[in-house]
């Protein structure tokens, strides 16, 4: 690949673009092209160099060949457009990050604003500026001080963008603010005429009327029911993710399943996220068989290396359905492996199972393995002496509370949102 690349930078000089295009049939030929993201981003500068006219359509094709969402290989493509005095088409390969989820990082916005102010378009700068403003509230959690950022943008002469909204909407799923919402998605459908190809809208909206209950809107809003569709539906795994953790977290673990078997007959290739609640979805449904061969079809099929979140939840799995001595046995044949990343939910997993199924003895050993990883977790201390409490063990009792207090641990506060409307 490296002579490839050395092959593109000398015919950015040459100019010889019959070269390049040959080139380009070779690596598609080939597969080589699909291989080497690098590859793929410095032929797609190598056109941007030698075809000042290239128009916008071919740069798209090009952005979607790609196949990837870091944005690594689009920062070094917005990088060299500013610099070579192409702002327009850095704000082009901007504007194709976000509209297909590729996650916007501090080096995009920097770039982007830079390629606003060469061309002079200051509503754009704003707009970015905004979205900055709107992302860092998101990010800390103060979704309230976002919508009331979001409100104020008329008075500040700013106009709503899909930047805007999608970050108002993450806001009304934090606040499960669901009249809100539904403000913002009447706004999308009165304004924004392809939002079918809008995968981080249609997502904000499933992912909002979701956690606020309403299972049959987010379904609406995925099959896009009632809407006139003017451009090919884009519906990416994002979407796909999306709506199955809505019906995991509704409780609907049937319809998990059927979804993830529709999602596979459509061509969609899972990721780690659809794994994780298809796996949970068998665990609350009883199917054990049918989670274990989930989980080991990560590593067989699509060749994913299963995370310590998918080992917990497979953890989970074993304990709902009774099976504590080979959760345990799983739990120390990862350890066994080398895996250090065991995390507290699988040892809270077991031993919150072992208070449900009386163990004991398991019980005590999964807690002790959970605060050697963490001294300063109570919800395990607090698992523990219920365990305790079961059997009648008020002595042990005893020594936990001592242990609690010389070690200050207090037990987080609840609370809960309630939306008053008139």
């Amino acid at each position: 690949m490296s002579k490839v690349i050395q092959f593109l930078h000398q015919s950015r000089v040459t100019n010889n673009v019959s070269d390049i295009k040959k080139l380009h049939g070779h690596l598609l030929r080939t597969g080589m092209l699909f291989v080497s993201h690098d590859s793929h981003t410095q032929l797609v500068l190598t056109y941007a160099a030698c075809l000042p006219k290239i128009d916008l359509r071919s740069l798209y094709n090009f952005f979607k060949c790609m196949n990837s969402i870091n944005p690594l290989h689009f920062n070094v493509i917005i990088s060299d457009f500013c610099r070579k005095g192409s702002p327009f088409l850095a704000l082009t390969a901007f504007s194709f990050m976000h509209t297909n989820g590729v996650p916007l990082d501090t080096y995009a916005l920097c770039s982007t604003l830079n390629a606003s102010s060469k061309v002079k378009d200051v509503n754009f700068g704003k707009q970015i500026h905004a979205h900055v403003g709107k992302s860092g509230y998101g990010e800390a959690g103060l979704w309230v001080q976002e919508l009331e950022l979001v409100r104020k943008m008329p008075m500040l002469k700013l106009k709503y963008d899909h930047f805007t909204l999608s970050a108002a909407l993450r806001a009304c799923t934090g606040l499960s603010a669901v009249e809100m919402g539904r403000q913002l998605h009447s706004y999308l459908l009165r304004t924004t005429p392809d939002i079918e190809s809008d995968v981080f809208l249609q997502s904000a909206l499933i992912e909002m009327y979701g956690k606020c209950g309403l299972v049959k809107k987010a379904w609406q809003v995925f099959k896009l029911a009632g809407m006139e569709i003017r451009k090919e539906r884009i519906r990416d795994l994002v979407l796909w993710t999306s709506m199955l953790g809505v019906f995991g977290r509704n409780g609907l673990y049937k319809e998990v399943i059927d979804l993830y078997n529709e999602m596979l007959v459509e061509g969609i290739r899972p990721d780690g996220i659809a794994f994780l609640t298809v796996i949970s979805a068998c665990g609350h449904t009883g199917q054990v068989q049918a989670g274990v061969k989930y989980f080991e079809s990560m590593a067989d099929d699509f060749k994913l290396d299963p995370g310590p979140e998918h080992y917990s939840c497979l953890v989970d799995l074993l304990c709902r359905a009774g099976e504590l001595q080979k959760a345990w046995e799983l739990l120390n044949q990862t350890l066994y492996k080398g895996r250090e990343n065991c995390i507290i939910s699988m040892w809270g997993a077991l031993l919150n199972a072992c208070v449900d199924r009386g163990n004991i003895e398991l019980g005590k050993l999964a807690a002790q393995r959970a605060l050697e990883l963490d001294p300063q977790n109570v919800g395990i201390c607090i698992m523990l002496s219920n365990l305790y409490a079961r059997f009648g063990m008020w002595d042990e009792i005893g020594q936990l509370r001592v242990l609690i207090k010389a070690r200050r641990l207090r037990k987080d506060v609840g609370c809960s949102w309630v939306q008053v409307t008139s």
